[in-house]
C-alpha cells in the first residue's frame, strides 16, 4: 500500500514543479515583449497618407525638372562664361549660318521660277511657226526671251556688214552662248558662299573647342582640383562649339551640291532653247526687220 502512495507524492510533487516553473517564466518574458514592443512603437515612424506620398513624389519630381532646367554646362553658360574669343567665335557661326539658309532658300525659289518659265517656253514658244512670233507670245519678265531677243538682234548685226568676215551659224551661236552664259553664271551666285561655309565652319568650331579647352585647362590648374565634376563641365562646353560648327557646315554642303545640280539641270534646258533659236534662224523663219530690236537700239546709236 505504500508504494502506490509513494508514486502519487512523486507525481504531485513533479506536477507542481512544472506550474511553478512555467508561472515564473511568463512572469519573465512578458515584460521583456512589452519592452520590444514599445522600443518598435517608438523607432517605427508614422505611416504616411496616400496624399502625402503622392506630394513627395510631385516635390522630387518638380525637383529633377528644375535640376534638369538649371543645367550649368550648356550654350547659356558658355556664353555668359566665355570671353571675347568665344563669343566671337559663336557669332561667326552664327552669320555663316543665317547666311547658308538665306542663300539656299533664295536659289530654290529662283530656281523654281526658272523651270515654270522653261514651261511657260514649251506651251508658248514652240508651236509659233517664227522667231518673231515666239518672241511676241512669252511674256516680258520670262529669261528665255531675251536669249531668243538676243539671237534676233544677232541676225540684224550680221545683216549689216559680218557676212564677208563670219558666217551666219558662227555669229548666232557666240550670240547665244554668251547669253546662256549669263543666265548660268546669275544662278552661281551665292554658290561661292555655301561652299566656303561648308568647307570652313568645321574648323572655326574646332578652334573655338580648342580655345575653351584651353581655358578650362588653365581655370583647373588654377584652382588645383583636378576631379571628374571640375573637368567635365568646361571641357564639355568647349566641345559644343564643335557640334555648332558641324551643323553649320553639313546644310551648306548638301545646299550647295542641290543647288549645283539644279542649276545644271537649268543650263540644259537654257541650252536647248538656244539651240531651237539657232535653228528658225538658219533656217530663215525670223522676219527680222532692219532696224534693230527693243534691246538693241541703245547699243547700235553708240
Amino acid at each position: 500500500m505504500k508504494t502506490p502512495l509513494i508514486s502519487l507524492t512523486l507525481k504531485s510533487i513533479v506536477l507542481a514543479a512544472l506550474l511553478s516553473l512555467g508561472v515564473m517564466s511568463g512572469a519573465m518574458t512578458g515584460p521583456a515583449h512589452a519592452e520590444t514592443a514599445a522600443t518598435a512603437s517608438t523607432e517605427t515612424p508614422d505611416a504616411k497618407t496616400p496624399d502625402a506620398l503622392a506630394n513627395d513624389v510631385a516635390g522630387s519630381d518638380v525637383a529633377n525638372v528644375n535640376d534638369h532646367v538649371e543645367n550649368p554646362y550648356g550654350l547659356g553658360a558658355l556664353w555668359a562664361q566665355g570671353d571675347m574669343v568665344a563669343k566671337g567665335t559663336l557669332m561667326i557661326l552664327g552669320f555663316m549660318s543665317m547666311g547658308s539658309w538665306y542663300y539656299l532658300i533664295t536659289k530654290l525659289v529662283e530656281q523654281r521660277r526658272q523651270f515654270h518659265q522653261f514651261n511657260r517656253v514649251l506651251k508658248l514658244f514652240v508651236p509659233t511657226a517664227t522667231l518673231r512670233d515666239g518672241i511676241a507670245a512669252l511674256p516680258r519678265n520670262n529669261t528665255y526671251r531675251v536669249i531668243a531677243e538676243n539671237g534676233e538682234e544677232a541676225v540684224v548685226q550680221f545683216e549689216k556688214g559680218l557676212s564677208k568676215e563670219i558666217t551666219l551659224s558662227e555669229w548666232t551661236t557666240a550670240a547665244l552662248n554668251r547669253s546662256v552664259e549669263n543666265l548660268t553664271s546669275k544662278l552661281h551666285g551665292g554658290l561661292a558662299f555655301l561652299a566656303t561655309v561648308g568647307s570652313t565652319a568645321p574648323f572655326v568650331g574646332l578652334f573655338g573647342t580648342v580655345w575653351g579647352i584651353y581655358h578650362a585647362l588653365v581655370a583647373i590648374g588654377v584652382s588645383g582640383q583636378a576631379s571628374i565634376d571640375k573637368v567635365a563641365g568646361p571641357v564639355g562646353e568647349s566641345l559644343i562649339m564643335t557640334a555648332i560648327g558641324l551643323a553649320v557646315a553639313v546644310p551648306a554642303v548638301l545646299g550647295y551640291n542641290l543647288l549645283t545640280r539644279r542649276n545644271k539641270a537649268i543650263a540644259g534646258c537654257a541650252r536647248r532653247f538656244a539651240t531651237e533659236v539657232q535653228f528658225r534662224i538658219l533656217s530663215g523663219k525670223v522676219e527680222a526687220e532692219q532696224e534693230l530690236p527693243r534691246h538693241g537700239h541703245a547699243a547700235a546709236a553708240e
